[in-house]
């Protein structure tokens, strides 16, 4: 669900679009230092004047337009497109396409900005600790390639005069306990719409307008603690004060969504000026995180301007916590991340997990498996070589027999990496008395069947595909449905990968509430899966059925809260609330994963937990970006 964004992306994203263009036309990878296009600044790099007297400490300026005044109380300037004169301020960071400024006369006004970024297109002339006169035009500048983000107020077209040097930068301001404390809960609640000049503008209850008021304002984060690991754009989300004032914290040291608390107060560190180091959630600064307010990608940033450091906090991934007895059948859930046949080590260490953490349980439904040649090639649509490797790792490691049960997707057509041909499949214990049901097996494009049998459901294939030529499921993962038999009992299990979230708008983005551009078609799967359901309900209400996968959307959602209906039961909502979570994304930890029951066996569960041994760590440290399911039925 996470943007698809690198560093060279960053540094793309804050480049002004004519600019961009000159970049890609030269075929750089990276951007240079350019001279700005005429249709946006000057014809010649902005030239910096200086006084030959180099005076200690800064001096009142003529007056002038002030950055306050161009920020306004908004999210968008009053002065957009408007040329302003002589706005003085303090260089406070330097980066490859301009500066940050701040304010030397600050107004008492905690709405206004007294920060903003000066756009030169070059590297700047001007050093940190510059008092500086700046006469130029005000943009709205919106970056990450503009796609539902708010803008940034800059000038640009710029003339520069430096007045004194080594002036003492201003104090950051300080974000929480003894300064400005965020929302803890609203994100926006004034919009509903579109981010425009003419929104009310409430920094005191309003995450958004928090940290737009912050715009391009030194600041300091205290005590602060990670919620989010250290991602594969080096970014970092932490809480100010150790999190003491913050919404539901997890067990482990994370931060949980709500319906309606999406935690505001989270603050992503980025590495755009500095490197970050690799940490985990739970890890804490024991020194002050200093940096710039910016917003890029959907979100707003502190671009960290010293080097930060932080202690371990001691996480460790979970296990199991007590092995199955011999009258209970364990079934697990695990998004895998794209796993394939040529990629070893990491077979090698799935099956660890599922000896040392998972303590073997008989039935595992997966996501996310590829072909044998994963995305290295075209020739492939199989995936037994990646199955029977786990198989095998796990026998290595002493572990038990297990099957598997797969249908080839139709290929290249159902989502994914490129080439990658991901499914859903199911491991399965071979030594625990579990067999499949008798039937044909199916194949991508058969649609599995219920029929009625006497009073007793049964599918017509095993296993076989959930309307699998249903548009519902276009350019998305068919749900795998298969019969097994459990000393005696009928147990139907349906594994589905629901469509991304990568195309819903983001929590911090121009257009609020959020617009769930996704749901619609997770709505359609959900109503397929439902229905499909009810067949077997119809039939038998007592049908034991087990619906798992990677949902992709919360308990609380709409699609979920469908295919639940009055016919299944999230086992998530068994938990306490501070511990339903199996993802974390940008600080947040959240539920994609979902494993819903039927009446018929939630009367038999014993119990449900998800093992974090993936979500909360970095990047480079951990297997996937899911963590595992594991429900325990009484099968007496």
């Amino acid at each position: 669900m996470s943007l698809h964004r690198n560093r060279t992306q960053k540094l793309f994203s804050r480049l002004a679009p004519g600019l961009i263009l000159i970049l890609l036309v030269t075929g750089c990878t990276r951007p240079t230092p350019v001279q700005p296009s005429p249709t946006v600044g000057s014809t010649a790099p902005p030239t910096a004047t200086e006084e030959p007297e180099m005076k200690p400490s800064a001096t009142q300026l003529p007056e002038g337009d002030t950055i306050s005044k161009i920020q306004g109380a908004g999210h968008i300037s009053p002065y957009r497109n408007q040329k302003v004169s002589d706005v003085e301020g303090v260089v406070t960071v330097t980066s490859f396409d301009g500066f940050y400024m701040q304010s030397i006369a600050p107004d008492d006004d905690p709405a206004t900005s007294e920060g903003i970024f000066v756009f030169t297109g070059t590297i700047p002339t001007v050093s940190e600790g510059d008092q500086v006169m700046v006469s130029g035009r005000v943009e709205e500048m919106t970056p990450g390639g503009g796609y539902g983000n708010l803008s940034r107020t800059q000038i640009d077209d710029v003339e520069i005069e430096i007045a004194l040097r080594n002036n003492d930068l201003p104090a950051p301001t300080v974000i929480g306990r003894g300064g400005r404390v965020p929302p803890t809960e609203i994100i926006d609640d004034d919009t509903n719409g579109y981010i425009g000049e003419n929104v009310f503008f409430d920094p005191e209850s309003d995450g958004i307008d928090f940290y737009e008021s912050l715009e391009g304002m030194l600041v300091q984060v205290n005590d602060a603690v990670v919620v989010g690991p250290t991602n594969q754009f080096k970014e970092i989300t932490v809480l100010v004060d150790r999190g003491e004032d913050a919404s539901v914290r997890t067990p482990r040291g994370g931060i949980v969504i709500r319906e309606d608390d999406y935690n505001p107060e989270r603050i992503i560190l980025d590495d755009y000026l500095l490197e970050t180091p690799f940490v985990n959630v739970g890890d804490y600064a024991q020194e002050p995180i200093i940096g710039v307010m910016d917003f890029d990608f959907g979100n707003f940033k502190l671009l960290v301007t010293e080097r930060v450091s932080f202690e371990d906090g001691g996480l460790q991934p979970e296990r199991v916590k007590a092995p199955a007895a011999e009258n209970q059948l364990r079934v697990a859930n695990y998004n895998v991340m794209n796993l394939s046949a040529v990629q070893p080590n990491r077979i090698a260490s799935l099956a660890e997990q599922i000896v040392y953490q998972m303590d073997s349980p008989d039935i595992i439904a997966l996501q996310e498996v590829m072909d044998n040649d994963g995305s290295e090639g075209d020739d492939e649509f199989s995936a037994d070589q990646t199955y029977q490797g786990i198989i095998d790792g796990i026998l290595a490691l002493g572990g038990p027999v297990y099957g598997f049960v797969d249908i080839d997707p139709i290929p290249d057509a159902e989502g994914g990496i490129p080439l990658g041909n991901i499914r859903v499949g199911f491991l399965y214990r071979l030594d625990r008395g579990l067999s499949l049901a008798n039937a044909p097996k199916g194949d991508s494009k058969t649609a599995v069947e219920v029929v009625d049998e006497g009073g007793v459901p049964k599918l017509s294939l095993n296993p076989g595909r959930v309307a699998p030529t249903n548009p519902a499921f276009y350019s998305s993962r068919r749900p795998l449905v298969v019969t097994f038999v459990y000393q005696g009992e009928t147990i139907f299990i349906i594994n589905n990968h629901f469509v991304s979230k990568g195309e819903d708008r983001d929590l911090f983005g121009e257009f609020q509430p959020p617009i769930l551009d996704s749901e619609y078609q997770r709505l359609e799967q959900a109503q397929v899966v439902h229905d499909f359901v009810l067949e077997i309900l119809a039939i038998d209400p007592e049908s034991k059925v087990i619906v798992t996968g990677d949902m992709n959307d919360f308990q609380f959602s709409n699609p979920i809260n469908l295919l639940e209906g009055e016919i299944l039961n999230n086992l998530i909502e068994t938990l306490p609330v501070e511990e339903r979570y199996s993802y974390v994304y940008d600080g947040n930890s959240q539920a994609l994963d979902q494993m819903l029951v039927s009446d018929g066996l939630f009367e038999q569960l014993s119990a449900h937990e998800i093992l974090h041994v993936n979500a909360e760590f970095h990047y480079e440290n951990r297997f996937s970006d899911h963590d595992i399911l594991m429900a325990t039925f009484d099968m007496d």
